[in-house]
């Protein structure tokens, strides 16, 4: 024994040699003899040391040092590196669900890359929060399942952002959301919402997080009936034993097998791009509202960059009322707030001096001018909605054109869509990687109507290039009232009375056409002032396309 305890020993400097060479690699697939050598070295270190007869004190000592060594050569230059050295799940890999989830990441390369590019700028944050709060790292997986980490994903059933809050347990957990801002995609608020939930139901679940996550994405009701069920007729209450709606029983193995395919990258074959373990943003205070633009041009980011940082702002300014911050890189933060401290305070936003004219309202003005109502009334002191004709209104307006803010909520929704001519339909190209998940989560569509309209199965194999029919609603602030006014006599029902108010931007709107469409189909020239109880085509379908 004595001559082991010597060998082991002696060989503890080659395996940290070997150590030292493995975390020079820049993905994370890991050699993995290096990591059975490593456990090797705490496992013996540790059986060793509970042989006190046979063991001097300074060999335990020797040894325990090495041991720590080891343990802090780790390669956490890479954030996934530290995830997943702190996995603490069991993946439960002998169960089905898991298996059929595992084969599914391990041959989608493609997706895995597309996943670390858009966790990048959100990894360390979500990460330093869960340290925080001693929960596990884990959880840092779950945007992955719920959202492949697009902070505008968006479901069928209204859930958004990365963590995927539906509207009402947005607001439960704080998550302010108007016409302006959504906080369920602002990154800061967000993320600390979904802590708080993911905590609550740790705690409401006795500390089973299989349950808990079962209930983040079911809600809790559903799992606590389902337990109950369980127990009355005898039967185990695991989360494998109970009977639960088929996306959560698809859910939790998703997330387990996402770490599964982390812990175990080189028998799977799929690499982890590198994402380094130091801030990527700082949370600046601007103290008041800012047009995006304006941001844009201090930081030197794109559009496309200001808004992936801070997905929670709808429009082409944050929101009048707060939250007053903006999420910049670090290495752009100083050069910021330089420039911002030297901007005059009127040069944020642009202002308009607008008359009231007679038969305008308050939603109509608000509309023209792409702001709120509740916004101009903030800014105008206004108590009520009631406007008087001829009084002037202070209005906030953009300093560049709509297609500037380029991911704005309007913009977001027929980005990447090429329009049929219809108004409704749209064509979407498929791009390399995609899939009908993500395709659907982008548009806030289902599955299944992806695959209805294109006469396509679940399993189908897109291919770049690939056209696919997507069906875009209007929104509700296009449906106010009756949205067709015909002409009497005009038999084709496609024509439009202009009322006082109106604009070329707001018919089009409300008919989800374009403008240069009305301009084209009227015979109108562009900037032309439009008159009260004059008639426009506007080729509008009632029924449904």
């Amino acid at each position: 024994m004595h001559m082991i305890r010597k060998a082991i020993i002696c060989l503890v400097p080659l395996i940290i040699s070997a150590c030292n060479l493995s975390s020079t690699r820049p993905d994370l697939v890991d050699p993995a003899p290096t990591a059975d050598k490593s456990q090797t070295l705490t496992l013996t270190a540790k059986n060793l040391a509970g042989h006190k007869p046979e063991v001097s004190s300074s060999e335990i000592n020797v040894e325990n040092d090495l041991e720590n060594q080891v343990a802090h050569k780790k390669d956490h230059s890479n954030l996934w590196f530290l995830i997943k050295d702190d996995l603490q799940f069991d993946s439960n890999i002998n169960k089905r669900s898991v298996k059929d989830k595992i084969a599914w990441f391990a041959r989608n390369q493609d997706y895995m890359d597309r996943v670390s590019d858009r966790a990048q700028p959100y990894l360390f944050h979500i990460i330093s929060k869960l340290k925080e709060r001693n929960m596990p790292l884990d959880l840092a997986l779950l945007p992955i399942v719920e959202s492949a980490y697009h902070p505008f994903a968006y479901s069928p059933s209204r859930a958004s952002g990365i963590w995927q809050f539906i509207p009402a347990t947005g607001k439960r957990f704080g998550m302010k959301q108007n016409w302006w801002y959504d906080g369920r995609r602002d990154i800061i608020a967000a993320t600390d919402g979904a802590l708080d939930y993911l905590q609550d139901l740790h705690k409401r679940f006795n500390g089973n997080w299989l349950h808990a996550l079962a209930a983040y994405n079911s809600g809790e009701g559903r799992v606590e009936r389902a337990i109950k069920r369980n127990k009355k007729a005898g039967k185990k209450i695991d989360f494998w034993s109970l009977r639960l709606p088929r996306e959560t029983r698809s859910y939790v193995p998703s997330l387990l097998a996402v770490a599964e395919v982390l812990r175990n990258n080189a028998k799977y074959n799929i690499s982890f791009k590198t994402i380094p373990n130091k801030p990527h943003f700082e949370s600046i205070n601007i103290g008041s509202q800012i047009d995006l633009a304006t941001v844009s041009k201090l930081s030197g980011l794109t559009m496309d960059e200001v808004y992936t940082l801070n997905p929670g702002f709808n429009r082409w300014a944050t929101d009048p009322n707060g939250p007053h911050r903006v999420l910049i890189p670090t290495d752009k933060a100083n050069v910021f707030k330089q420039k911002l401290a030297s901007l005059p305070k009127s040069e944020r936003i642009s202002w308009k001096q607008h008359n009231i004219r007679k038969g305008e309202s308050l939603s109509q003005i608000a509309a023209r001018y792409q702001t709120s109502v509740t916004a101009l009334k903030g800014i105008n002191r206004l108590k009520g909605s009631r406007i008087r004709t001829g009084r002037s209104l202070l209005i906030p307006t953009a300093k560049e054109s709509s297609k500037h803010y380029t991911l704005s909520a309007d913009a977001r929704k027929f980005k990447g869509l090429k329009k049929t001519g219809d108004g409704k339909r749209y064509l979407y190209s498929v791009k390399r990687g995609d899939n009908l998940w993500d395709i659907g989560r982008h548009y806030g569509i289902s599955v299944k109507q992806l695959t209805q309209w294109n006469g396509i199965s679940r399993k189908s194999l897109l291919k770049p290039g690939q056209k696919l029919t997507v069906w875009v609603k209007q929104d509700k602030s296009n449906k106010e009232g009756s949205l067709i006014k015909a002409v009497a006599n005009n038999k084709s029902n496609n024509a439009y009375i202009v009322k006082q108010g109106d604009s070329l931007w707001l018919i089009a709107r409300k008919f989800d056409i374009h403008v240069k469409d009305l301009l084209k189909w009227n015979k109108l020239k562009k900037g032309k002032h439009l008159q009260p109880g004059q008639s426009l085509i506007v080729q509008q379908t009632v029924a449904g396309a």
